[in-house]
This record gives C-alpha cells, sequence and structure tokens, in this order.
C-alpha cells in the first residue's frame, strides 16, 4: 500500500532541509544570515562564508554521496543551492530495468529502498504529537520504498520487508502526521530487491548493486546476485544478460558490498572477493568450516562478520543437485564468526555488545541498540517462517516479536 504518511514524509523533509547546517572537513558553517561568518580553525581569524569562492562549495559538495546530504546543502542558502546539481543527468535512477535470468526471458526491475534513522530532536518533543514509539529519546528505523515513477512512498517493515499502512488519529478518521522539520533524517543504507514484469516471481535471492551515488554515471555501475539454485551472476549495466562468475560452484550463499567490493560466501564460509574486471573470485580467508545450513555476510563498525543459521532437522540441508528452499524451514540458533585479519582465524563472537544484527530479506546490516526504540544489543533479528523473530546471544533464546520492533502498535 502507498502510503500517505510518507507522502508527508518527503513533502516536510525538503522543508527540513532547509534548516539544517553543513559540517563537512572540519570547517563549520553558519548560514542564518548573510552576515554571519565561519571561522578557520587554522587562522585566527573571521572570514565572511560569502567571500569564499564558489569552488570551494562545489569540492565540497562533491564528497557528499548521498541524496540526503546533497539535499541538505543545497538547502542552505542560495549559494549554496547554485554550486553543485542535485545529481548527474544519468546517475542511476530506480527501478531499474536490467537483463533477464539466465533461464527466464522476461526483463527484470530492480527497486531501491532505503533504511533510515529518525532521530528526535528537542523540538519533537515540545510538540502535542504521539510519537512513533513510546519514547522521545532514542530514534526509530524505518525502511522506505522509492521510485521515480511514483512521488508517493511506501513505509516497509525493516525486518519483514511487509508494508505497513499508515496511522491514523484518536478518532481514526484522518492519518497522523510527523513534521519532520523536528527530527533528525540519517541514511544508513539501501537494499535491492528484482520484481519481473507480469508479477512472475524473481529467481534471485539476494542482489546488491554498486556505486549508487548521485554523481556515478549508471554506466559504470555493477550488480552481483545469488540465484535461488545457488549460483552467483554478475552483470554491468547495458549487459543484455546475467553472467555466471562460477560455473563449478552452486553454493553461494550470500553477497555484500564491504570497502567497495564485492564479497560473497559459500555453504562452507569460503569468503572471496570478485574482480569485476576479469571476473576472477579471489579467496580472502580461510574457510570457516561452519556447520550451520546458510551462512549471511554483516558488516558492523568497519569489520566483516559471517552469520552461521542452523535448522531443525538434518533432512534440510542441501543436497548436490542444487539449493534446497529453506521459506518454511524452523532457526534453532545462530553461531557468529569474525575474522582476526592480523592472525588469518576465525574468532567465535558470543557477545555483540551494543550492536543488533539485521537480517531482512534484501539485506544484512548492524545498528547500535541503544540508538534504537525496539531493539536489544546483542541479538539478532531476522524472519522464519511468517515471523519476524529475535535471537538472543546471551540466553540462545528465539521469540516472536512485532513485525517492526521500533513502532507503537497502539497507533496503527
Amino acid at each position: 500500500m502507498v502510503l500517505f504518511f510518507f507522502h508527508c514524509f518527503f513533502h516536510f523533509y525538503y522543508t527540513y532541509l532547509f534548516s539544517h547546517l553543513l559540517v563537512n572537513s572540519q570547517v563549520f558553517l553558519t548560514c542564518k544570515k548573510k552576515t554571519q561568518s565561519f571561522e578557520l580553525s587554522a587562522m585566527d581569524e573571521k572570514v565572511d562564508w560569502s567571500h569564499l569562492p564558489k569552488e570551494l562549495w562545489s569540492k565540497i559538495g562533491k564528497y557528499l554521496d548521498n541524496h540526503i546530504d546533497i539535499l541538505r546543502f543545497c538547502s542552505v542558502c542560495e549559494l549554496f543551492h547554485s554550486s553543485i546539481p542535485p545529481s548527474l543527468p544519468n546517475s542511476p535512477s530506480f527501478p531499474l530495468q536490467i537483463p533477464r535470468t539466465i533461464s527466464v526471458s522476461l526483463y527484470n526491475y530492480l527497486h531501491q529502498s532505503t533504511f533510515y534513522l529518525i532521530e528526535p530532536t528537542n523540538a519533537s518533543s515540545n510538540f502535542n504529537l504521539p510519537p512513533l514509539a513510546p519514547s522521545y529519546t532514542k530514534g526509530w528505523l524505518i525502511k522506505v520504498e522509492e521510485s521515480k515513477n511514483n512521488p508517493l512512498k511506501s513505509l516497509l517493515s525493516p525486518i519483514f520487508d511487509c508494508k505497513l499502512s499508515y496511522p491514523l488519529d484518536s478518532n481514526n478518521s484522518s492519518p497522523i502526521i510527523w513534521n519532520l522539520l523536528n527530527y533528525r533524517v540519517i541514511e544508513l543504507c539501501k537494499s535491492y530487491t528484482i520484481q519481473k514484469t507480469l508479477y512472475s516471481p524473481s529467481s534471485m535471492s539476494k542482489v546488491v548493486f554498486y556505486p549508487n551515488s548521485p554523481w556515478i554515471n549508471v554506466a559504470d555501475c555493477v550488480a552481483c546476485c545469488i540465484f535461488q539454485e545457488g549460483k552467483l551472476g554478475f552483470m554491468k549495466y547495458g549487459d543484455t544478460k546475467w553472467k555466471l562468475v562460477d560455473e563449478n560452484n552452486f553454493y553461494y550463499d550470500d553477497v555484500i558490498v564491504f570497502k567497495g567490493l564485492f564479497y560473497v560466501t559459500d555453504k562452507w564460509g569460503t569468503i572471496s572477493w570478485i574482480d569485476i574486471s576479469s571476473l576472477r573470485l579471489i579467496q580472502f580467508a580461510p574457510p570457516l568450516c561452519g556447520f550451520g545450513n546458510k551462512k549471511h555476510l554483516v558488516e558492523s563498525c568497519g569489520n566483516l562478520y559471517v552469520v552461521d543459521r542452523y535448522y531443525e532437522g538434518e533432512n534440510i540441508r542441501r543436497n548436490n543437485v542444487g539449493r534446497r528452499h529453506d521459506r518454511d524451514a524452523v532457526v534453532e540458533c545462530f553461531k557468529v564468526y569474525k575474522l582476526d585479519e592480523e592472525w588469518g582465524k576465525w574468532v567465535d563472537v558470543k557477545n555483540l555488545r551494543d550492536r543488533a544484527f539485521i537480517l531482512s530479506s534484501s539485506c544484512n546490516f548492524s545498528v547500535s541498540a541503544k540508538e534504537l526504540v525496539g531493539y536489544q544489543g546483542n541479538c539478532i533479528y531476522f524472519k522464519d517462517t511468517f515471523n519476524a523473530r529475535m535471537y538472543n546471544l546471551d540466553d540462545n533464546i528465539i521469540i516472536t516479536i512485532d513485525f517492526d520492533p521500533c513502532i507503537d502498535k497502539t497507533l496503527w
């Protein structure tokens, strides 16, 4: 369902941007009045910001790599707005048509969603509006599906990927509107899904796309995917079909972008990165040799982790024909490993401390639990059969949770 709530979200968001300042390269800017000035830390003198050459603002603006930061920059004042364009005219725009899969003749469309952290401010606590969750001190994690063909946005559950309906006021007569002038909006990460025409199901279990920046020509972008049967696919924008990276291995589990490279893992926990110029796999780490049924790659605080998912029963393991269908499998437990790059060995991680790992259908990432409502540190959030669940590494217990832990369900 297309959400009126997020139509308002982006309506207020553009207004919100005009009230914010740029902090970049240790240069602090203030632009409430044209007569205000900034101070260079290396020089004990004040210079009116309007006297700085326009080329400086252009250079600063080009270091901003997502739309939110660029819009903030352009919203400071007219000078900033005219120094850089919102994006290159040929930058990636979604949904993006991509080639058919190896076995299907229909064209696919790559859809993009973005995870945001919505943080309260002093202004938000002063308004008599119901919060997204019963806390004014922590932020809320949301996922927004975006499309150039539809100005209205859809709100999704970050874990379950299901669409959420908009909340109503106390009389259940009209939608509740939050003025995002009173909140901070921070982009965390992006995820991608494949939707083919004619509503046919996707044959891919995971797809990643890189680079994705307003300053990147879409012709320089590439995508990597895991097919349902466990094959590893690769394509450059403009290709007419996907290519297999490794035709001999049908047991790939996950792929992510880590430090600007595509990293993949197979069912044995062998981590490799893809040399996109030659389509060769370069082994990054020794095999983990984990005995779980499915490996997930997660980046957290600049480190690469492997989360090994175990299902109940021995009969659900894969055979030599290809990948088993695990949508209805019941999760028994998880094990987490981190690579010690100095010693070249895997370390069994028992405590994630404040971090919470989120294994969604289209993207794996970590968050700081102390900054979010509804999330708990040292836990893994995931989709199991028809429910959203949480696995606690402290006591190894799995519990069923709401499809979106952040949002107060009494508002829906």
